[in-house]
């Protein structure tokens, strides 16, 4: 099959977790085992989400005095080569010269008129108790909002319009090669009117924007790996259930706790949607068994696709 995999951003770094390059290269190499398997077997286009990173990267930028902070789209550029680097790495040491691994920077077009631009509500860097994100919301213009118990960064994450380009992917996909790309949901870019493009300050919400390239490429199983084992209805009560097989319109009419749950939810049924193919959501370290069917919740188009599986 040709999967698309995406892979939450706290698959390299953890809440919780010291935000240091140790931490994120032994997740690497914990996510690449888990992702090996699978890329022996299948077609693998991998993406990955950057929020923890590039929060933390605008904070040591704002650190020196003078200096011009750098805009986030070159440091969403700049994170997804370097999460692709490391998951490269990793991938690389186990799958050695029989699976070839490239990463490539992608460029996805939003709109530069997305309420987003003046509500942002993406979560990035890492959390902080209320006393610290007023001073520095106060010393910086940054905007926070509440994450739990703590506060966290949040900027504009505007809808994805288009993958620029798709024609690379698939080349390189249909020449064996697992790839990596649309890291952090992709670098931001507007059309300026003259066909050309400029970078934005904003954060795609990787989801969204894998659920858009696995449309596109097209995918025949688009899976977004998360840390918990899939979507439960009643979720955090006595009466939480795992749901195994569910349909799209299920899905987005059921008793289910959006939470932080809610775009992998949007993405997944876009692409069931568009495609009528399927989607799963499920942990990390059951990916094979999911791609098998096996594990985490898949998502049918319709009653009678769900019924024949």
């Amino acid at each position: 099959m040709k999967l698309v995999i995406a892979l939450g951003g706290n698959a390299l770094m953890q809440r919780g977790e010291p935000l240091s390059m140790a931490t994120q290269w032994n997740n690497a190499r914990v996510a690449a085992q888990s992702l090996a398997p699978v890329a022996r077997t299948h077609q693998v286009i991998l993406t990955h989400g950057n929020g923890p990173q590039v929060g933390l990267l605008a904070m040591q930028a704002d650190a020196f005095k003078g200096a011009e902070p750098y805009p986030f789209d070159v440091m969403g550029a700049a994170t997804e080569g370097m999460i692709g680097y490391m998951l490269e790495q990793a991938l690389g040491n186990i799958l050695g010269y029989d699976v070839p691994v490239a990463t490539l920077l992608t460029r996805v077009e939003v709109d530069r008129d997305d309420p987003e631009f003046s509500d942002p509500s993406k979560f990035v860097g890492p959390v902080f108790d209320e006393a610290q994100a007023e001073q520095m919301a106060a010393a910086h213009g940054w905007v926070f909002r509440q994450d739990g118990r703590k506060w966290r960064r949040v900027m504009p994450s505007p809808q994805p319009k288009r993958i620029l380009w798709h024609r690379p992917i698939r080349w390189l996909l249909d020449n064996g090669t697992l790839v990596i790309c649309a890291g952090g949901g992709g670098i931001p870019v507007v059309d300026t009117g003259e066909n050309r493009m400029e970078g934005v300050e904003a954060v795609i919400d990787k989801d969204r924007a894998s659920s858009l390239l696995a449309a596109h490429i097209p995918a025949d199983l688009f899976v977004i790996a998360t840390d918990v084992p899939g979507v439960y209805e009643n979720y955090n009560t006595p009466q939480q259930k795992l749901l195994h097989k569910v349909t799209a319109e299920q899905l987005m009419t059921g008793a289910f706790s959006r939470g932080s749950m809610g775009p992998k939810i949007e993405a997944a049924v876009n692409f069931v949607r568009k495609t009528g193919k399927c989607a799963a959501i499920g942990s990390l370290s059951q990916i094979k068994e999911i791609t098998a069917g096996e594990a985490g919740t898949w998502i049918y188009p319709d009653e009678k696709a769900l019924k024949t599986a």
